[in-house]
């Protein structure tokens, strides 16, 4: 007899994309895709997995945002050029960004840096590239009006990690970095 996967272990290995995807019978979906006998068989046990592997991925991600921030700042202080951030919040679509935007200005005051402008998206969760005034900031950093984007925390930015680090794959591209005041391991 063949062990079938919970309700929960099907959907909970449909998101990673480097997993195999579960399909459950009961919900009349056919086989599974990927194992090639058209069995069911669980997916290998991965270390890390669950709460203390989000925290892994996390600090993974924290070392990424600030590897890039310390070469940013690097090559500014080598210039002797005072450095410049965008603020910018992201709220629901009735939402006060006044809140998440005065946070910010405590890593500004900390960093000693300017601030030129502040700015939000009020689009609700969505993909980061595609938002209009994080878009506007991206164009900042890239004319170099600006060094850096600064966030109260990295849920401004996205709660996904796939277009998280996508989202520091264009700023780093764009020649910036993104300051957090709650890095990506803050609960």
């Amino acid at each position: 007899m063949t062990n079938l996967p919970t309700e929960h272990e099907a959907t909970e290995h449909e998101e990673t994309p480097s997993r195999v995807t579960l399909l459950d019978p009961r919900r009349g979906m056919g086989t599974c895709h990927g194992l090639g006998n058209g069995r069911f068989s669980r997916p290998p046990v991965q270390s890390g997995g669950g709460f203390l592997g989000e925290l892994a991925d996390a600090a993974k991600m924290r070392a990424v945002r600030e590897a890039d921030l310390n070469r940013v700042l690097e090559r500014l202080d080598h210039a002797g050029t005072q450095i410049r951030v965008g603020r910018y919040a992201l709220v629901g679509h009735s939402g006060d960004p006044a809140v998440r935007l005065l946070q910010t200005q405590t890593v500004i005051n900390r960093m000693g840096w300017e601030s030129p402008l502040a700015t939000y998206d009020s689009t609700g969760m969505s993909d980061p590239l595609l938002r209009p005034e994080l878009a506007s900031l991206l164009g900042r950093i890239r004319r170099g009006e600006i060094h850096g984007i600064v966030a109260a925390s990295p849920t401004d930015i996205t709660t996904f990690r796939r277009s998280y680090l996508g989202f520091l794959d264009a700023v780093r591209a764009c020649g910036g970095f993104l300051a957090l005041l709650r890095d990506e391991t803050a609960l």
